[in-house]
């Protein structure tokens, strides 16, 4: 098997990085994706930096022994903790990517875009990866940064479309933080499956970010410009969990037009 056909892994604490897979899935059909939800440690949201860095070396470790050609850090609280010391780790055995630097450098891109919220875990907000690099290319721009560290619990328990997902969704939205913003960006890759709920609350005022599409869009043009697409699919889509949640099954299969097999797999006992 040549690298171009060595499939892309993706790893996230739970089911938010299937918006990530199943945006790659829509656009990069030739590819083999390799999912790994590590389900038995969600969420990282509320992680020390330290043990997300030990989970996300772990899981790029079980990725690298897959031969995965690129390893996408499909989870915001490991991209902006972790990814440095991944990278690190990997070396050049395969490429290693984040889901925070695209939508940073897609938002920069938008001269509208001049009153900009975020939103996400305690770790990722805590970390202000992506108030510091936003303003790092145009520091005229005001930046709102808001923890919403319930909407991962809630959304990894099906809690969507509903009374309950609204009233939290309204509890956190209200917050003066998010007065007066234009743009919205959804630090986390959960959030993208909340994405209408949150538009409608602001009437569709508010430009609220779909960070997955801009994240396959990224990877797209990465393999095409170091000639790493895959010429025709190898194999399967393969999806991996720690540990069994019936939630991550209904939402997975909720994405993909194919009936979605969750293996289960102990990778820190080895």
């Amino acid at each position: 098997m040549t690298v171009r056909e060595q499939p892309i892994g993706l790893f996230d604490s739970g089911v938010g990085g299937l918006t990530v897979a199943h945006a790659i899935s829509s656009i990069l059909p030739n590819e083999q994706l390799l999912y790994f939800g590590d389900t038995a440690h969600l969420p990282y949201g509320d992680k020390s930096k330290e043990t997300i860095v030990g989970y996300s070396v772990g899981i790029a470790d079980f990725l690298l022994e897959n031969g995965c050609k690129v390893i996408l850090i499909a989870c915001n609280s490991a991209s902006a903790n972790a990814f440095r010391e991944v990278k690190a780790h990997v070396g050049d055995r395969a490429v290693v990517l984040n889901v925070v630097d695209p939508v940073v450098a897609y938002v920069a891109e938008m001269s509208e875009a001049r009153q900009v919220g975020v939103i996400g875990t305690k770790a990722t907000i805590e970390s202000k990866s992506y108030q510091d690099a936003i303003l790092a290319h145009d520091p005229s721009r005001t930046i709102s940064s808001l923890a919403t560290p319930l909407f991962v619990p809630m959304i990894e328990e099906g809690f969507v479309f509903d009374d309950i997902s609204n009233a939290i969704i309204r509890s956190y939205l209200s917050r003066r933080e998010l007065d007066d913003i234009d743009t919205l960006i959804l630090g986390c890759t959960h959030y993208p499956i909340i994405r209408n709920q949150i538009s409608r609350y602001f009437n569709f005022r508010v430009n609220v970010i779909d960070s997955a599409r801009i994240v396959a869009e990224y990877l797209q043009e990465y393999l095409r410009s170091h000639n790493l697409l895959a010429p025709a699919r190898s194999g399967e889509n393969k999806f991996y969990v720690s540990d069994h949640t019936p939630s991550f099954s209904t939402i997975a299969n909720m994405f993909f037009n194919e009936k979605i097999h969750l293996e289960k797999k102990s990778i820190w006992n080895k």
